[in-house]
């Protein structure tokens, strides 16, 4: 029988639904709270420049939070309690938006819910691909579960938002995050498997030419993605998109991400790396270039959210696999902490922090031009440096 201690069990079946509930309570409250967090800073009267601030903090966070959880958890091996820690800190961290509206105070209290809401993640990975063993190619039919959230917070909260308005948004995501702390009590923790021979060196491989290309590639995906997440929804609502269509067309981004969760272990056996990798970020500059040119056509607008499935799923899942692989035994949390640090952290805020400022100077169209250009930049990257032909 698996219990919910930390220590867990290398043995016996891992524990499906829980890991996969978990994944699902994290990313609806994701979806509920990054597509409007923007609109909600505009409704209290900030400025282009200074929503691209706080959302920029939010993602600074990023940076440092997945660096020390992961540290602390390969250290002490105990990933879940530390994965419990940061749920229970989010959900103190982030009532503080009911204390005060002042941009100081919001971008103290962005700061610490989201270096906790970061820290938890990079563990979790780690718990998850280690209760998976050697059935890792499940990962991706695990994962979709994430996307599923994503979908119902953000086609939920859009439909709240629209009957109730914007006060609702708060105490919402509050819920989500009791909710998501409340099962982290329930999953069983794994110490991972033990390796073979001597363990890795981090700076042996943090040298290697194919991860120094991919958390390069990394960093301008997840930058590319700055105009997408912080005004997307704005510009949609400028473009005389209603809430009522605006949830749905976030929705059916993700609902492409989880069909290609479906199909990565198979894409993952039959194709390179850098194919892969190639094809996620030259179909990504073409979603953001149709986004800047025909945002005011709707049949185009949702095919460009189609291409989510490529410009997150397949290079979110294809990144996570050789993650997996190459940070081995004792460094794994600090492999899947580095990637979140470099291309969520430091790409998303780079990303979130420039788009404020060229929405301002150059509009909303030549911003998502001019962020169409870093992942076609990106293909020159992964070309000359995944030369690997299997990931697997």
């Amino acid at each position: 029988m698996i219990t919910p201690s930390d220590a867990g069990s290398a043995e016996g079946s891992p524990p499906i639904y829980r890991l996969a509930g978990f994944y699902l309570l994290y990313f609806t409250a994701l979806g509920a709270l990054v597509p409007y967090w923007a609109p909600y800073l505009k409704h209290l009267g900030y400025s282009p420049v200074e929503i691209g601030e706080l959302v920029a903090v939010f993602m600074a966070t990023r940076i440092a939070a997945p660096l020390v959880a992961g540290w602390l958890s390969d250290r002490t091996g105990r990933r879940m309690v530390l994965v419990r820690i940061a749920t229970v800190a989010s959900c103190v961290a982030f009532a503080g938006v009911f204390l005060g509206r002042s941009y100081a105070w919001l971008a103290l209290v962005s700061g610490l819910f989201s270096f906790f809401r970061s820290a938890t993640l990079p563990p979790y990975e780690a718990v998850t691909l280690n209760h998976l063993g050697s059935q890792a190619e499940r990962y991706g039919r695990l994962r979709l579960w994430g996307s599923l959230g994503f979908i119902i917070g953000v086609v939920t909260l859009g439909a709240l938002l629209e009957r109730f308005g914007n006060p609702v948004l708060l105490p919402a995501v509050l819920v989500l995050f009791v909710a998501i702390a409340a099962l982290s009590f329930t999953i069983p923790g794994h110490r991972g498997h033990p390796s073979v021979g001597e363990p890795p060196r981090l700076m042996t491989i943090l040298r290697r030419p194919d991860v120094l290309g991919l958390f390069a590639v990394s960093v301008l995906m997840v930058a590319s993605h700055g105009p997408y997440y912080t005004f997307i929804t704005i510009h949609l609502e400028a473009s005389g998109y209603p809430k009522s269509q605006i949830g749905p067309l976030w929705g059916l981004g993700v609902l492409a991400e989880i069909g290609m969760f479906l199909v990565t272990g198979r894409l993952l056996h039959r194709f390179s790396a850098r194919a892969l990798m190639t094809a996620s970020l030259a179909l990504t500059a073409l979603r953001w270039t149709l986004i800047a040119l025909f945002v005011d056509h709707l049949a185009v607008l949702l095919f460009a959210q189609t291409l989510h499935a490529f410009s997150f799923g397949l290079f979110h899942a294809v990144n996570i696999h050789i993650i997996h692989r190459r940070f081995t035994g004792p460094l794994q949390a600090r492999g899947q902490a580095l990637y979140a640090s470099v291309s969520h952290g430091l790409g998303g805020a780079l990303g979130s922090l420039a788009s404020g400022y060229a929405w301002s100077s150059m509009g909303a169209d030549n911003t998502y031009l001019a962020a169409a250009a870093l992942p076609a930049f990106g293909v020159i990257i992964a070309a000359f440096t995944l030369r690997e032909r299997r990931t697997a």
